[in-house]
């Protein structure tokens, strides 16, 4: 008898169960979101939805054919192991399309956000409908929903090409655009997807009925010989001619005289009837030498901008956007700026670097609940930075650093002028030289100024003590070390 309850007690827990899907659906994607990480997470399972649970069988429903093909393919596994955690009787799971466009469900309000800044908040929770461009049955390159307009962090050697980015999409509603074809260049990792990908979210945002088509060189290389193979060629080259906006990335990847000949085409008649045309590669036109020279001419016959490398300013700037966003998406994480300086001061290569280097200090903290500093940043970054190997200082190094750092001219740190603001970075100055040089006393006071060896003897012991009470001062003497050293 009590087995025969059991079982009917487990028969309607399942059925209870099975009555509220979504719930269950909801804590086998958090699960999938620990599995495969925050960014294959929000690419493919974000609007992911279930429609029912019955005979074994967990039908899931996504927004495009290529959503449904990629997740049979790539993540099949993952996600029926996981859902039979929710319901262990599945045999299997099913993918169909629900329509062309999904809407996203902003996240649940969390404690940490409503201190965030309103834009802030409303840059994390407004995410774009669309999944992926297309056009008549012609698949684009996926769209990453985070590369938008608001989180493209703007800085002097990026401001012509977002200016100019922003200006064409603005301007989709119009006849005729103003930079037509615009070409953005820059090396590898200072946001020309990103303006592409922000291109394309913002034309559909003001237009939802333009046909906006974004795609790789690799993309349109390898619809175009399907299309060959097909014997389809000329139906292909009739889709691209008729959408409103094309954008295409990595141009320098294009190849193949004739898959080059076909695209010259496309992209006369798609300019010459007044449709956009958006191009990025990492040269200028003129320095593409695989393309032919008409291509070269037309594509430049438009505005081209470049982006230039990050400057300091703009590096924190990006690593301050980025860390306020982790803060307000983890409890208790603190990034203080004496950490963000160090980073910016020691990743100059791009902003894919810059990104990962908060990912890294938010997933440090979440595994091991340490608070963030300049010493951990350096631990779990060492592979991002370049000079692993510490050099050695010279006294001059450190004035030069000091200087910076503290906004102090390098001719007041040698004066003898008294004031704070220069007689502080001058005791921490000559501090760092006994610590990180092998000079001597007397040495250290003359390359100060001609100063004498009890005045640096002074300034070494005033800084001890003033380091034993100061975290924030101890925090500024272990980012000058760094940077020293590094």
């Amino acid at each position: 008898m009590a087995e025969a309850q059991a079982r009917a007690h487990g028969r309607g827990a399942q059925q209870e169960e099975q009555c509220a899907p979504g719930e269950a659906w909801t804590r086998v994607k958090s699960r999938l979101r620990g599995e495969l990480g925050e960014d294959v997470y929000a690419s493919w399972f974000r609007g992911v939805e279930v429609d029912t649970v019955a005979a074994g069988v967990i039908h899931l429903t996504v927004a495009t054919r290529f959503l449904r093909n990629w997740l049979r393919t790539h993540y099949y596994d993952a996600v029926l192991r996981q859902a039979r955690g929710e319901w262990p009787e599945a045999e299997r799971v099913e993918f169909t399309v629900r329509q062309p466009h999904f809407t996203v469900e902003p996240p649940k309000e969390n404690p940490v956000m409503r201190q965030a800044s309103p834009q802030l908040v409303a840059d994390r929770t407004a995410l774009p409908m669309p999944l992926r461009t297309g056009y008549d049955g012609f698949e684009g390159s996926p769209l990453d929903p985070r590369l938008t307009f608001n989180s493209f962090v703007v800085g002097n050697t990026n401001k012509l090409a977002h200016a100019a980015a922003k200006q064409v999409a603005q301007s989709s509603a119009s006849p005729q655009s103003p930079f037509n074809p615009l070409f953005v260049h820059g090396n590898v990792g200072l946001g020309k997807t990103h303006l592409l990908h922000a291109m394309a979210w913002e034309v559909t945002r003001q237009k939802p009925e333009a046909e906006v088509l974004y795609l790789t060189a690799e993309r349109f290389m390898s619809g175009f010989v399907q299309a060959l193979r097909a014997r389809d060629a000329l139906a292909f080259k009739e889709k691209l001619r008729n959408i409103d906006i094309l954008l295409i990335d990595d141009m320098e990847f294009l190849q193949g005289p004739t898959i080059q000949q076909e695209f010259c085409h496309t992209l006369n008649s798609l300019i010459d009837g007044g449709r956009q045309v958006v191009v990025a590669a990492d040269r200028a036109p003129t320095h593409l030498d695989k393309l032919d020279m008409r291509m070269r001419s037309r594509l430049g016959g438009g505005l081209v901008a470049e982006i230039k490398a990050m400057d300091y300013d703009l590096r924190h700037k990006i690593l301050e956007k980025r860390a306020s966003e982790a803060c307000a998406d983890t409890d208790g994480l603190e990034v203080s700026d004496t950490v963000l300086a160090f980073l910016a001061e020691r990743l100059t290569e791009s902003g894919r670097e810059l990104e990962g280097a908060v990912h890294r200090l938010r997933a440090s903290y979440q595994l091991t609940d340490e608070p963030v500093t300049i010493a951990v940043a350096e631990q779990i970054v060492r592979d991002l930075m370049r000079g692993a190997e510490p050099r050695r200082v010279r006294i001059d190094d450190i004035l030069r650093t000091v200087s910076k750092h503290y906004g102090v001219n390098r001719g007041d740190l040698l004066s003898g002028r008294r004031n704070r603001s220069i007689v502080r970075p001058r005791q921490i100055g000559m501090y760092l030289a006994k610590l990180l040089t092998s000079r001597s006393l007397p040495e250290i006071g003359r390359r100060f100024g001609n100063r004498d060896h009890t005045t640096v003897l002074h300034a070494i012991r005033k800084i001890e003590q003033l380091m034993s009470d100061d975290t924030q001062l101890r925090e500024e003497i272990e980012l000058l070390k760094r940077l020293l050293r590094d």
